[in-house]
């Protein structure tokens, strides 16, 4: 029962998004859109109330799919604890995506598409926490990708936006190509392609597999969550519309990479040198990150560098063995995260701008957005009583137990490091967000007419306000978290040292920016340590010279070859076309002389 109720959950949003493209000039996609959301959403919720009476079972379907002569593929549902909460987090914060767009995207020509993909990735994002087979979760995994290309693209007619598309088309795909790999590896390894089975066969591989498998896993982690190096491709992604940003990058894309490792985190834990390189990686990512939003002057660009930041948190909980605290920051950062992008969006409507400095006083005008967006700031920057707090004190004792005691899957030295990466980011992180609340909502206003949004958008902005206000206490009863008083103290002191710092910039000059005084160093931050110049001056050469050197080769030998053929076949033809003159006697003739030619052949071969 269980398994058949994920199942529809996932199917749910697919048929909508069928029946969105095929007959929505007939039926209004918006309805389509939010009843297919609204069933999977419902159907996700019975799913977790059946694994929070049995939280330790696992609900597994298998059906040979297709044969392959040597690993099979198989179509199936898997249901534990991991992927019932994490699909009750993609359903209702997609649902609230639904009902938020139909307000924002009122009048545009392109909506039956947009709702119709938007069930599509949905579909897609719970594929891949719900099949029972790596190679279903990779297609998932690739509809993801191919949604996000077109939904970015949404306004393809502006040239920024396209070409944001293509760029995270083109870097996810790269991450991909590894992650393919890597699932080719686990199967053969296990001889087969179903998490149960992979999982139990940890054990059995070799370390050379485990750490093959692992790496070639983390490729495609790194791009789909948009970790450094392939990271550049998420801020760029803001040019979509606003409730692209909240799906795409707080609910399902970005977070099916922490949601794999997760998954496979047995498969890791077995292979500690993957997970240095990803708590490396993490820390590059999150400080690296968190610098660039402290200073961007976009308000969606400082939440897209924040969930580069914060998924790099979840990677670094997962690298010193948290898992369980991960989780719980993805669970929690889906909430807030969707709650600030929806409610940029609102500004942004009512504004007409997405830089802060076109903002400023909105709190009067825009009381409801100010209220919900202030819940979501607070979440971010991981202050009390938020699902953010209590997230990010699990990840922060999870690294100090690492850095501390034993048993941790990687050493003491790279805890230490992800413990103070941690911390760092911590204060960081309520220095961007105290920064970008400051400037949307107090100071002076900057002369633009702006107004509370509709009810329709206010409404989501509501809805998701609650998760990110409360979820947190949902952790201390189900997930066993509970804060301890050393990392609590620990964590909200750089948090209410960085909120500090930057309130305490604003006052004493409420009209300018809190970090101005950065100087130099703020045109580093805002370019990402100028990372797009550097793959501008390295990469991109270097593929377009492989690219013309295939060119090359495709005129020069392909090319010829080809062309070659089709001369070689027309004088063919033209010899044969003599032989069709229209002669009657002709042809006899020749008949005659082929008979002839039979009959001696005949009698000399006899």
């Amino acid at each position: 029962m269980t398994t058949t109720l994920a199942a529809f959950a996932v199917l749910s949003p697919f048929a909508a998004a069928v029946a969105g493209m095929l007959l929505g000039r007939r039926i209004p996609p918006g309805v389509l859109a939010v009843a297919g959301t609204a069933v999977s959403a419902v159907l996700a919720v019975f799913v977790v109330l059946a694994v929070v009476g049995d939280p330790t079972r696992v609900w597994e379907t298998s059906t040979l799919l297709t044969p392959t002569g040597t690993v099979p593929v198989t179509l199936g549902v898997r249901v534990d604890a991991l992927s019932a909460a994490v699909a009750v987090m993609v359903a209702p914060v997609a649902l609230a995506i639904q009902v938020y767009s139909i307000g924002y995207l009122r009048g545009d020509p392109r909506y039956s598409s947009y709702a119709a993909l938007v069930s599509l990735f949905t579909a897609a994002m719970l594929t891949v926490v719900l099949s029972a087979d790596l190679m279903l979760i990779y297609v998932g995994w690739e509809v993801m990708g191919i949604c996000s290309y077109f939904l970015i693209g949404h306004h393809w007619e502006r040239p920024a936006t396209s070409a944001a598309a293509v760029k995270s088309f083109l870097m996810t795909r790269f991450g991909d190509v590894g992650f393919l790999f890597g699932i080719f590896v686990l199967g053969m390894a296990a001889d087969s392609f179903r998490v149960s089975a992979v999982l139990a066969a940890v054990p059995a591989m070799s370390d050379g597999t485990l750490l093959t498998a692992t790496l070639l896993l983390t490729l495609g982690v790194v791009g789909k969550a948009a970790q450094f190096p392939l990271h550049s491709w998420l801020p760029d992604a803001m040019a979509g519309p606003s409730p692209v940003s909240a799906l795409i990058h707080a609910a399902t894309m970005v977070a099916a990479g922490a949601y794999m490792v997760a998954l496979l985190f047995p498969v890791f834990a077995a292979a500690p040198i993957t997970l240095d390189v990803l708590a490396v990686l993490a820390v590059v990512s999150m400080l690296g990150a968190a610098l660039a939003a402290l200073v961007a002057d976009d308000l969606k660009r400082v939440l897209a560098y924040s969930t580069i930041s914060q998924l790099s948190l979840m990677f670094a909980g997962l690298a010193v063995g948290g898992r369980t605290a991960a989780v719980s920051h993805l669970l929690s950062h889906a909430a807030f995260k969707a709650l600030l992008f929806l409610a940029a969006g609102a500004v942004i409507l009512a504004v007409g701008s997405n830089l802060l400095a076109d903002m400023g006083g909105l709190r009067r005008a825009m009381p409801v957005t100010f209220a919900t967006m202030t819940v979501g700031f607070v979440a971010l920057a991981g202050l009390p009583p938020t699902s953010g707090f209590f997230s990010k004190d699990a990840i922060v004792a999870a690294a100090e137990h690492a850095a501390t005691g034993a048993g941790s899957p990687v050493g003491a030295g790279t805890a230490w490091v992800v413990l103070v990466a941690v911390l760092l980011t911590a204060g960081l992180t309520a220095a961007y967000a105290t920064r970008a609340w400051l400037l949307t909502f107090f100071g002076h206003a900057t002369g633009r007419t702006a107004r509370e949004v509709s009810p329709l958008l206010l409404g989501p902005l509501l809805v998701l306000a609650v998760p990110a206000l409360l979820l947190g206490f949902g952790g201390l009863r189900f997930a066993e978290l509970r804060p301890e008083l050393v990392s609590t103290l620990v964590a909200l002191a750089p948090a209410v040292l960085g909120a500090g710092v930057v309130y305490t910039a604003w006052r004493r000059q409420p009209a300018g920016d809190p970090v101005a005084a950065l100087g130099g160093p703020r045109a580093v931050f805002a370019t990402a340590f100028r990372t797009d110049d550097l793959y501008e001056r390295t990469v991109a050469p270097a593929v377009m010279g492989l690219a013309g050197g295939v060119v090359g080769v495709d005129n020069r030998v392909v090319g010829r070859a080809v062309t070659g053929a089709g001369r070689t076949a027309r004088r063919i033809g033209g010899v044969l076309r003599l032989t069709q003159n229209g002669n009657a006697q002709f042809y006899l003739t020749g008949l005659l002389a082929g008979v002839l030619l039979i009959a001696v052949g005949v009698v000399v071969l006899r």
